[in-house]
């Protein structure tokens, strides 16, 4: 299985998400640092999820990072997140 599809899968598995997409944007990052030919490195994840609401931006980037973590050890280098108010879909 791919990084892609292990993101969704925990992303899934951990917040059960109202909304959630995720972006591959490593080809944006062409020749920038820990950018490999042929590999995903960099992602934008977009997620809406009860869990996540009562928080703050800090915590939760920290609780979908720690849940990301055998990926970033992985390779995956970039993550750019943003929470999705459910009425912002």
């Amino acid at each position: 299985m791919g990084i892609y599809n292990k993101i969704i899968e925990k992303l899934q598995k951990k917040f059960e998400p109202d909304f959630l997409e995720v972006i591959d944007e490593s080809e944006k990052h062409r020749g920038h640092a820990n950018w490999i030919e042929g590999k995903s490195t960099h992602f934008k994840v977009r997620i809406g999820a009860k869990s996540l609401y009562g928080s703050n931006r800090v915590a939760q980037h920290r609780s979908i990072m720690e849940a990301l973590g055998e990926e970033f050890d992985a390779g995956l280098h970039a993550l750019a997140i943003e929470i999705v108010d459910k009425n912002q879909q």
